[in-house]
């Protein structure tokens, strides 16, 4: 056992402490309560307030170019009921996501990053790297819709097919990727100069779009009819389509028109139109919520704006999509509302307003969803998720601009504008927003459910119902817009999840899986009513004491595979008195174990506890550890002898070296875990106290298993090599106690036979030995029973149990003399004694030696008796890679304990691996 360090941190008083004690992970970190505070350069980024930080920017990226370009589309296809039910479910999840957003803002500091940081610091780093990198590709792409947007309304204006007199821009594939590479440009210019250029110049631009607006609403009140003719392209070289149709002004027989739905074919991408596309092109323009979230870095403080910002921004785009898709479906026939999507300049009191705020509202949003963009990608790098890939995107100016992550998030906008057509692309945009909604709402969700204490939002205008609301709205219009998308992004999704589980280190964020884990873990162990336990849905529940792990990692492992399922805890005692210490040195120690834990890779808890002594520390470990029905039922400790077994961490290569990928401290871990010197004892304790802890967990009705020479167990799963479990159900120190029907025997079959079931053992070959005298041919030594009816009742036996094992027979050439049980006189037992349900070598009272259920003294059995029971055990199972041996009772008197441990050392010498196995509990049943 180790004994305890003397360098632990003195209490001290006053603020500082206190505030020092509030740090992350347990250690004496100082509470970071604005980590901004103090620092120019920071304090100089975050300069904006509520409107120019939240409202303006959301306000821009939510009418873009669905406003201007695309409301006629959504009112000539789909027809104002559809419209309208297409704007409440897109504003119904919006608004679900909006209160999620809303309540993670206001539940702690939020840093740059926006939704990523959001999600990242509520769900963990896997959820949220992989969540925030989906968020980008969809700003990336939202970035590229609004290009192309914006190069189509220039060209409508300005290309040789639109037939003006300013018609001097060339058309077709090529020059629209040329335009819109030269807009990408100029906005990626504009974000590498800083986001204040752009925040400076949205204020002018929210002023000339509402200036637009203005200007549409009236023209409806003062322009009268207008006839237009339309001319497309036709099918076939210089034909084209003409389309005679007109401007009404309001109109009850034109509104009756544009009440139902009319899908027909798309002009601009030559496909027919369903409500599912006509959805996906409409969403667009509600994506701009978390524009103002993305700038979060850039906000003086980011709980206050977020919420009322946003919220804010989304009821006044709300009430100016209603306004306009009633004025649109009451003013405008439907051919001109399918066959011109720029019809707004058409009817306009002074057209130049129109183009002027589509060229503003599109060019704005580019460049919003450009720096949004970036800055994910910024906060995604310095989080270090994705290693070298993404490192360069950290990589900042001196004014703090991530000029690097612009660069990236540039090259990826251009090759998204080599779709060419603004349509042919909004589902894939579409689906990428409603999963990072859907995650956002996910996020709130989960908080919510797991029910932690420091979630306390001062957001109060949400709950689970909106959350789960949200979630469900998002993915099921994900599936109506495009499955095959849908099914691929989740898969991306789950794919990058993976991939950041595996490969990021230990987050100090806190996981939110760990808080619903213990929620219901909590929830289902009060349902674990330990009254209602049953024989049939027995396991072993193991409490492994270790010493130091450096001797004791095969022996790990073998009980990792042993417990079936059952609760696994490594316990360990570590040396000392709290009264003298000035800090619990234990608690410093479970990281280490911990490590240990994920080096082995073994399903198991620890548990440790400081004691004054080694026995007295099992005793507690025995009592308290688990809790409910999840309790230790069986103690396994190693075997007490003179051996130093081999350094475990000097022979496998992952203790020096091949653990890099498990963020596994190896050189703290090393030292934490001294190596065992040839001269130092590997026990601290003495024979007494070490059978003591036995006959303890007995008196605590716990089942006892002694390990030996587990340090020599093979590796299996050699190729063309079966492995043998043999298992010895007779007390070999006392073989006239009885047969293998007792409960100990029946418990030792049962252990073999849970071992037999482990995958690593699962082909291995199970040996059970009847022992006979030499000369019980027929009738013989055993009353009653000759060895052919033994082996016929053995294998009655593992018939009801189902237990698959050969039936080994051994004759014993010992005389009945030298096996008997002598008396604390030394006079030889001429009875033998029946099984007994509680172990087989316990009589019922003190005529056998025994008193109350405990040997008087250790079996009086002769050297040449121990050495030849230790030959025939090392002649028959000297090939086998595990024995399990039946565990006699120990001695009630202690000084008995040294010929106890002498005894069992002289039949288990030089044996290999061997399990010595004392049991308890009935755990075998042949009824269903």
């Amino acid at each position: 056992m180790t004994m305890p360090h003397e360098n632990s941190p003195l209490l001290t008083c006053g603020l500082s402490s206190l505030l020092s004690g509030l740090g992350q992970d347990g250690q004496d970190e100082p509470l970071d309560v604005d980590s901004n505070l103090g620092d120019p350069a920071t304090s100089r980024a975050r300069s904006l307030n509520t409107f120019f930080g939240v409202i303006v920017p959301t306000v821009l990226s939510m009418f873009s170019i669905v406003l201007f370009l695309r409301t006629g589309f959504v009112i000539g296809h789909a027809g104002l009921f559809h419209s309208l039910i297409m704007l409440g479910v897109a504003y119904v999840i919006i608004s679900m996501t909006i209160l999620s957003i809303c309540a993670i803002s206001t539940n702690g500091a939020i840093q740059a990053g926006g939704a990523y940081f959001m999600i990242s610091r509520s769900l963990g780093p896997e959820f949220g790297g992989s969540i925030g990198l989906m968020f980008y590709l969809a700003n990336v792409c939202g970035c590229g819709v609004y290009v192309l947007g914006l190069v189509e309304a220039i060209l409508d204006s300005y290309g040789q097919e639109a037939g003006s007199s300013a018609a001097v821009l060339p058309g077709g594939y090529w020059f629209g990727v040329l335009y819109s590479s030269v807009v990408l440009l100029v906005c990626m210019l504009v974000c590498l100069v800083g986001s204040h250029l752009y925040t400076r110049a949205s204020f002018l631009i929210l002023l000339v779009v509402t200036v637009t607006l203005l200007s549409v609403i009236i023209s409806t009140l003062v322009l009268g009819p207008i006839p237009i003719s339309l001319n497309h392209p036709g099918e076939t070289p210089n034909s084209t389509h003409v389309y005679n149709t007109s401007y009404t002004g309001f109109n009850l027989t034109t509104l009756k028109n544009n009440l139902k739905p009319g899908y027909t074919l798309d002009y601009s991408t030559s496909t027919i139109m369903t409500f599912a596309s006509v959805f996906a092109v409409m969403f667009n323009g509600c994506t701009g919520i978390m524009a103002g979230a993305n700038m979060s870095g850039e906000l003086k403080n980011p709980s206050v704006s977020i919420p009322k910002g946003t919220i804010i921004a989304v009821a006044y785009t709300f009430i100016v999509y209603l306004l306009f898709f009633l004025l649109v479906s009451s003013t405008c026939d439907r051919v001109l509302l399918v066959q011109d999507y720029g019809f707004l300049r058409r009817v306009n009191v002074w057209p130049p307003f129109v183009t002027l705020g589509i060229y503003c509202s599109a060019l704005s949003a580019a460049m919003s969803t450009l720096i949004g963009a970036s800055r994910i990608l910024h906060a995604l790098a310095l989080d270090q998720l994705f290693g070298r890939l993404l490192a360069p995107a950290s990589i900042t100016t001196q004014a703090g601009n991530p000029w690097v992550a612009v660069l990236y998030t540039w090259a990826l906008v251009q090759c998204v504008v080599f779709a060419g057509q603004l349509n042919s692309i909004t589902s894939l945009v579409t689906v990428f927003y409603l999963l990072a909604y859907a995650a956002v709402d996910l996020a709130c969700l989960a908080l919510e459910w797991a029910s932690a204490p420091n979630f306390r939002p001062t957001f109060q205008f949400f709950s689970w119902h909106s959350c789960l609301l949200g979630i469900v709205g998002s993915v099921v219009m994900m599936f109506v817009i495009e499955p095959l998308f849908s099914s691929a992004s989740i898969a991306l999704l789950l794919l990058l999840l993976l991939f950041i589980h595996y490969r990021s280190a230990t987050s100090s964020w806190g996981y939110i899986s760990q808080a619903l884990i213990f929620h219901q873990v909590r929830k289902y162990l009060l349902m674990l009513d330990v009254r209602k336990e049953h024989v049939k849905f027995w396991r072993p529940q193991v409490l492994l004491m270790v010493s130091n792990p450096r001797s004791s990692c095969q022996l790990i492992s073998f009980v990792n595979q042993l417990k079936k399922g059952g609760l696994f805890v490594l316990g360990h005692v570590h040396l000392g008195d709290l009264d003298s210490m000035t800090a619990d040195p234990v608690q410093a120690q479970y990281q280490h174990w911990l490590s240990l834990v994920d080096l082995l890779e073994v399903k198991a808890f620890v548990d440790l506890t400081l004691s004054s002594s080694v026995r007295q520390g099992t005793q507690h470990l025995l009592r308290i550890t688990g809790l409910g029905g999840m309790k230790p039922n069986t103690l396994i400790l190693g075997f007490y002898d003179n051996c130093v077994p081999d350094d475990y961490f000097l022979q496998d290569p992952v203790f020096y070296g091949g653990a890099s990928t498990l963020n596994v401290d190896l050189p703290s871990l090393q030292a934490h875990f001294p190596p065992v010197r040839n001269h130092e004892s590997p026990w601290r304790l003495g024979p007494e106290e070490y059978v003591g802890m036995v006959r303890d967990a007995i008196k605590m009705g716990k089942n006892v298993c002694l390990a030996r020479y587990f340090h020599q167990l093979q590796p299996l799963g050699g190729a063309g090599v079966t492995q043998l479990i043999d298992v010895w159900p007779l007390n070999l120190l006392r073989p006239e106690s009885g047969g293998f029907v007792d409960v100990c025997s029946l418990f030792l079959l049962q252990l073999a036979c849970v071992l037999n079931m482990a995958a690593a053992w699962r082909h291995a070959r199970m040996r059970i030995f009847l022992c006979v005298e030499a000369d019980s041919q027929g009738e013989g030594a055993w009353p009653g029973a000759g060895w052919l009816q033994k082996e016929a009742e053995l294998r009655e036996l593992l018939q009801k149990l189902r237990i698959r094992a050969s039936i080994q027979v051994v004759m014993w050439e010992v005389g009945t003399t030298e096996t008997a049980v002598m008396e604390e006189g030394g006079g030889s037992s001429s009875r033998r004694r029946a099984a007994t349900p509680g172990g087989g070598d316990v009589g019922g009272g003190g005529e056998d030696g025994e008193s109350g259920g405990w040997a008087r003294t250790a079996p009086h059995v002769s050297p040449d008796f121990l050495l030849s029971v230790n030959d025939m055990l090392r002649e028959n199972s000297a090939q086998a890679d595990v024995r399990f041996l039946y565990l006699p009772r120990p001695p009630a008197p202690a000084d008995q304990s040294h010929t106890y441990l002498a005894q069992l050392e002289a039949v288990t010498h030089e044996l290999g691996p061997t399990l010595l196995v004392h049991g308890l509990t009935p755990v075998t049943c042949t009824e269903l």
